[in-house]
């Protein structure tokens, strides 16, 4: 285990939230609940359930975050995205998720019907972008607790940065209240992206994206879909863990402490924690940046 220094100010002044995706199967619900039970113990500043493309995953996501405020404390988010359909099937969709108890959602766009890559039409009658989502979803209920996405190698379609950052400075003005990242390997890009998107007016949280990496094959493929990038250090560290699973988590264990370490001490104070489901990456990131899980429910800085 690799140690990562931080005083104990700086761990008492960080927050954490967890991503989670509805599951496809019983043992993948099995897997979920069981994850959710032990990384509740973190307390999460809240907890984010993903929504599929075109909202091909509505029932499985409005099912988990029913579950998720019913039986456990912690704060819960929807994504929620505006693909593929009119705005009164989008606030009926936004609706089934306030009666469930639900009002923090996750504004996206969403991949076009035909595919990642493809172009992107707003549906008849429907939302824009994720900027108006969030202007609608304002519109509905002004006290929703509203995050969007940002890009720190920017959107694949977009024309440039500059066109990438004046939409989240839509996203910003129309109501949204923190932006959560693309997940990134090189935190001098984020910092860049950073000062680019302050000096462009825009002042919520931009909160980054630690991925948690459990196969670097996959991890490549994913991100040549989404626009980030893979440096070939962060390959060359997993060199030789193919066959060693306890080898290959320890390493993403310690990638992402060292990740979060490091922005820490360069004034970042919030992190999204993409989980895939599972906890054992996540407790061996926190438990090496010096935390400690003790119930009930408390982040408690060691």
């Amino acid at each position: 285990m690799t140690n990562v220094t931080l005083d104990p100010a700086t761990r008492g002044r960080l927050r954490f939230s967890f991503e989670f995706f509805p599951p496809k199967s019983p043992d993948a619900e099995d897997q979920l609940w069981t994850t959710v039970s032990e990384l509740a113990s973190w307390n999460p500043d809240f907890v984010s359930v993903t929504y599929g493309a075109g909202g091909t995953t509505q029932a499985p996501t409005l099912s988990t975050v029913t579950r998720l405020i019913e039986e456990t404390p912690l704060r819960t988010a929807s994504h929620l995205t505006c693909v593929g359909a009119t705005r009164e099937e989008v606030n009926a969709v936004v609706e089934r998720f306030r009666v469930s108890g639900c009002r923090r959602f996750v504004a996206l766009r969403g991949d076009p019907p035909s595919g990642v890559g493809s172009a992107y039409r707003p549906h008849p009658g429907g939302y824009e972008n994720a900027a108006d989502l969030v202007a609608g979803l304002k519109a509905i209920d002004p006290d929703f607790d509203i995050s969007v996405s940002a890009y720190p190698e920017k959107h694949p379609e977009s024309r440039d940065q500059d066109a990438d950052i004046d939409m989240l400075a839509l996203k910003a003005a129309n109501g949204a209240d923190r932006a959560l990242t693309q997940f990134f390997f090189d935190n001098d890009l984020f910092c860049r992206y950073l000062d680019r998107v302050r000096a462009r007016g825009v002042s919520i949280p931009v909160v980054p994206g630690i991925m948690l990496i459990q196969n670097i094959t996959q991890l490549k493929r994913f991100a040549g879909l989404c626009g980030a990038s893979v440096p070939a250090w962060l390959e060359a560290r997993f060199e030789g863990t193919e066959n060693n699973p306890a080898l290959r988590d320890a390493t993403a264990c310690d990638l992402a402490a060292q990740q979060i370490a490091e922005l820490a001490r360069r004034g970042v104070q919030e992190f999204h924690l993409y989980t895939m489901n599972k906890a054992n990456l996540v407790n061996g990131t926190l438990e090496r940046l010096g935390y400690r899980r003790i119930l009930p429910m408390h982040l408690c800085a060691a």
